[in-house]
């Protein structure tokens, strides 16, 4: 006699089974929300082109270690690396670039903010 709210997740005869059609689970192997729950998990947020410099905080970006990710920062490549090279210096810590966004290890928004707030951008605090 089977149980009406069970199902079952795995058998040693065929291996994973699909969940039944029309149930909201998301099928193996499909894509995870990200840190925002807008992409899969370790992108970094989209930049919005506004002309404001976003700080984010998260984990999914460096396997689980916090890190800051600054968006929106306009310029060159080469202004980018300048401006990372700038804030890696100042703060003590290590950092990357990953297309137009700053990948800077550890949890400094706030000096990254005054930081960026000196030279001129706006600059908003953003996710949690």
């Amino acid at each position: 006699m089977s149980d009406p709210n069970s199902r079952l997740v795995y058998s040693s005869d065929g291996g994973r089974v699909r969940p039944p059609a029309g149930s909201a689970a998301r099928p193996p192997g499909g894509p995870r929300p990200g840190p925002s729950g807008t992409g899969p998990p370790g992108t970094v947020p989209a930049d919005p082109g506004d002309g404001i410099v976003r700080l984010h905080r998260g984990k999914s970006v460096r396997g689980g270690k916090p890190g800051t990710v600054v968006v929106g920062l306009p310029g060159s490549t080469a202004e980018l690396d300048a401006i990372l090279k700038r804030c890696k210096r100042r703060l003590g810590t290590g950092g990357t670039r990953q297309d137009r966004a700053l990948l800077i290890q550890g949890d400094h928004r706030e000096p990254l903010r005054v930081l960026l707030e000196a030279d001129g951008h706006v600059v908003k605090l953003a996710g949690g």
